[in-house]
């Protein structure tokens, strides 16, 4: 119904005129209770009413942008596309000049509300129509003395288009930054503010290339980071914190050598908005090529660590991560060992957010750069603290410690064997406690260390651990029994199928009745489970017992997950290859011949209703002739004479 209501507007639209249309459609828009579907239908109109109009729609150009621009600032990613598409096809229909005509009155406007949406909208249109249709009206705007509000949306039109359009700006980039370039020492602070936010942007879009083209700038930057504070010092800072990465390997280093004196002074500030630009600035002055390890571990790592690894920073989630990326980077520059030293003790802090961020600190910087230059004593006391944390875990959020356990342990290898016994203590205790989020992690930890066990000749150890968790097989939670599972598979994986504990034989019977759980988690982890003794071990289990699975396997062919699915196919093949075609073709045959008959029967019913309807218009056939005979129409036809037929 809805494609044919919507096939009927789009091909009447230039029959109904714009005015009926959008006189109907807009205030829908515009209703407070309009649902996110009912919106992206009511887009879906309007995008193919404009299409059709063409030019038609110029006098609604205003009404549309009134209702459609709050779209551009909305919470929601895809109503922003949708606004950005409409406004998109109405610039191709109407053109330039009338929309330049529509929005020219809301570049100085005293709302700063309606000055943001115009610059986004007119950043659409220079994505639709092309930059360089745009670049006489933004420099008119940019350098207009009636107003400063007309001067900072003009210079905010120039930002939106580089967050806009990305890398397409370069052609135009030395034309876009001698647009805004007297933004810098313009006589509102306003002004300056987003001239310095708009050349971060065009120099983050054009990165890594297009430093020539700000040259005219880099002078009035420095001037304008020595001379401001508060917002204006985090503009211009982030500004040459965009631009640094730009430039060759020697004018990187001098560069950051100078801003680092600055950024190095407000390290200390309680204003959260620099902290991040702080950060973001000093991460990729630090990623510059020519900048000196040496002169990162001397003069700014003693004072980054005093500011900006404190509790307080791990309780806001953006501060977090640009905290953690940062700190990644310095490690890239200067090595791990030097960054893990600082703050491996914080692992024992009494914050658990804190811990958390250590912990994903200490994974991300070992993940990245090895354990080569970590010596035993640090190895001591990563070891120590990532127990400690793990241990004292209360939140529901248990990946990154997880994470964090798994990289430290697989990095280590063979160094880590003098801490297992101490590790597989841990998770037995962990296993037999009433929590069953303890467990559940308990389980999961064996996954992922069972490789390293392995490479340590810990075989018995994990036979234990085997052992203790065939015990568990009866968990009554299906998040804990699928993690447990998965840390079953982990050991057969490594440990092989004759040196298991307990004996496949056993272990098999067991695993019959989970694959009739119905939770995705226990069905993917069962099913692999079992393909991998099919796989590996299939002559350690009758041929009964594989019969019987393949019974309870059919049904995991109609799972709803894909996943589960091709687990299940898989299965099937090496059951095939270890017991014999016949068997299994056997089970799966009659599994078909039911799904056949069901679609015979359903195939019959409608073969039925095909026939009667056939017979139906038949009757209609033969009950024209009978009430109409073919003689009547002889004699009808000889009535009227040859000079009818003639005519």
């Amino acid at each position: 119904m809805r494609r044919s209501a919507l096939r009927g507007l789009t091909e009447g639209a230039r029959g109904f005129g714009p005015g009926p249309l959008f006189n109907q459609i807009l205030p829908l828009l515009m209703s407070s209770t309009l649902e996110d579907q009912e919106r992206h239908l009511l887009v879906k109109v309007i995008d193919r009413v404009l299409y059709k109009l063409d030019d038609m729609v110029r006098p609604y150009c205003h009404k549309i942008l009134v209702v459609i621009e709050p779209l551009l600032i909305d919470e929601d990613y895809f109503a922003r596309v949708e606004g950005r598409e409409i406004i998109s096809n109405l610039a191709k229909a109407a053109g330039l000049a009338t929309m330049i005509a529509t929005m020219r009155p809301d570049i100085d406007h005293a709302d700063e509300y309606v000055r943001n949406t115009t610059a986004r909208a007119f950043a659409v249109v220079a994505s639709a129509l092309g930059i360089p249709a745009l670049l006489l009206f933004l420099r008119a705007v940019c350098q207009s003395k009636k107003s400063w509000q007309a001067r900072h949306t003009g210079i905010k039109i120039v930002q939106q288009i580089a967050m806009l359009l990305g890398c397409a700006v370069l052609p135009h980039l030395k034309q876009l930054v001698d647009i805004i370039a007297h933004g810098l020492q313009d006589e509102q602070q306003k002004v300056r503010t987003i001239t310095a936010l708009a050349l971060a942007a065009l120099a983050e879009a054009a990165m890594p290339y297009g430093i020539e083209a700000f040259d005219t700038v880099l002078r009035p930057l420095w001037k304008g980071i020595c001379e401001h504070r508060g917002k204006g010092l985090a503009a211009f800072l982030k500004a040459i914190g965009y631009i640094i990465p730009l430039m060759d390997a020697e004018h990187a280093n001098y560069y950051t050598r100078e801003v680092m004196i600055i950024l190095i002074r407000e390290f200390s500030t309680p204003d959260e908005e620099m902290k991040k630009i702080v950060l973001k600035v000093v991460k990729q002055c630090v990623a510059t090529e020519g900048v000196e390890p040496s002169y990162i571990r001397e003069d700014i790592l003693p004072p980054f660590f005093r500011n900006f690894w404190v509790v307080r920073m791990a309780l806001d989630r953006r501060n977090y991560r640009q905290l953690v990326d940062t700190t990644v980077e310095i490690a890239n520059k200067v090595g791990g060992a030097d960054i893990i030293g600082r703050i491996v003790e914080d692992l024992k802090d009494a914050s658990e957010p804190y811990r958390k961020m250590v912990m994903e600190t200490i994974d991300k910087v070992i993940g990245n750069l090895g354990v080569a230059d970590i010596d035993s004593r640090l190895e001591e006391q990563i070891i120590d603290g990532i127990v400690y944390a793990f241990q004292e875990q209360t939140s529901d959020d248990t990946t990154v410690m997880l994470n964090g356990f798994g990289t430290v342990v697989n990095s280590l290898g063979p160094r880590v064997k003098p801490y297992l016994p101490q590790i597989a203590g841990i998770i037995r205790w962990r296993l037999n406690t009433p929590s069953a989020r303890v467990r559940q992690q308990a389980a999961d930890l064996i996954a992922r260390i069972a490789v390293v066990m392995k490479q340590c000749g810990e075989e018995q150890m994990m036979g234990h651990l085997g052992l203790f968790l065939y015990e568990y097989l009866g968990e009554e939670y299906p998040e804990v029994l699928g993690s447990i599972l998965g840390a079953m598979k982990a050991i057969v994986n490594v440990i092989g199928m004759t040196k298991m504990t307990p004996p496949i034989k056993d272990l098999l019977p067991r695993l019959t009745p989970i694959l009739k759980n119905r939770h995705e988690k226990v069905q993917e982890n069962c099913i692999d489970l079992v393909g991998r003794i099919a796989d590996r071990g299939a002559e350690l289990a009758p041929p009964r017992e594989w019969n019987r699975i393949c019974f309870d396997l059919l049904e995991l062919l109609k799972a709803q997950k894909k996943a589960i699915r091709r687990a299940t196919v898989n299965t099937f093949g090496y059951i095939a290859k270890a017991i014999g075609p016949h068997d299994v073709l056997s089970t799966l045959l009659g599994f078909a011949y039911v799904f056949l008959y069901l679609f015979i029967t359903v195939g019959f019913v409608f073969l039925l209703k095909l026939i009667l309807l056939l017979l139906l218009v038949l009757l209609f056939v033969v009950s024209l002739f009978l009430f109409y005979p073919l003689s009547d129409c002889k004699a009808a036809q000889q009535s009227e004479g040859p000079g009818a037929s003639a005519a």
